[in-house]
């Protein structure tokens, strides 16, 4: 199966505030937390593995049940680090698997194929209506210091936490607890933004109301319908 295991149904671009954060309903939101791949960079590790690897050992590659690649990164996104990623995926599912993990981390900079369209005015317009923003991402440590030196987008946020260094990760509670003190928010406040639906989960048990991001006009709106003052896309 492609793409990371164990994702719940979820519609896009729609507020969620299920289990705590349902006390917060309706509450106004003065802060926003991004996730970083693929809500403010693309994140595409098939990039990555063209230039060497045949379609056919591609979707190899991205199945974790054939692979254990998604397995792999959330180990490293755990605090792992990329040695301990490509042994994982050597002791659990041998070669090609573990010669493809090592050329992915070794060439990681090529699956980040630009910012997220919209994420950059959005940001800005955010900042402008005075809304706090910040960052909470799955990210193996050093993977992630590749990401920020490549993309100023990230210098934007007024603050990140960052799972491979505090060896947290989504979508357990304890890291979205973490960073609200991190960031010295609070939870009925804020509303957190995440391309993968779990995460979402995560936030909502934490109190923190969420938005499963996918289309960069529909978050827009729906920001805005929740009460946010930013600009609405022309019509």
């Amino acid at each position: 199966m492609k793409g990371w295991p164990g994702e719940p149904q979820m519609a896009y671009d729609e507020l969620m505030a299920q289990d705590a954060a349902a006390a917060a309903d309706g509450a106004p939101i003065t802060q926003v937390i991004f996730d970083f791949g693929n809500v403010l960079l693309y994140w595409d590790p098939e990039a990555v593995m063209i230039p060497r690897y045949s379609q056919r050992l591609v979707d190899g590659f991205l199945d974790n049940d054939v692979s254990s690649f998604y397995d792999a990164n959330d180990l490293m996104d755990a605090g792992a680090s990329l040695e301990e990623g490509v042994a994982y995926v050597r002791e659990h599912r041998g070669e090609p698997w573990a010669s493809m993990m090592r050329y992915y981390v070794d060439n990681f900079r090529d699956s980040l194929t630009g910012v997220v369209t919209g994420a950059r005015v959005l940001i800005e317009d955010l900042h402008a209506a005075g809304i706090g923003v910040w960052g909470l991402s799955n990210w193996q440590q050093d993977l992630y210091r590749i990401a920020e030196e490549g993309c100023d987008l990230l210098g934007m946020l007024d603050g990140k936490v960052v799972s491979g260094q505090v060896k947290m990760r989504k979508p357990h509670r304890d890291i979205y607890e973490y960073s609200l003190r991190t960031f010295g928010i609070n939870a009925h406040d804020t509303v957190f933004i995440d391309d993968k639906a779990m995460n979402i989960v995560g936030a909502n048990q934490a109190g923190i109301r969420g938005i499963r991001f996918h289309d960069p006009r529909n978050l827009r709106a729906c920001l805005i319908a929740a009460g946010v003052p930013i600009a609405p896309v022309q019509d």
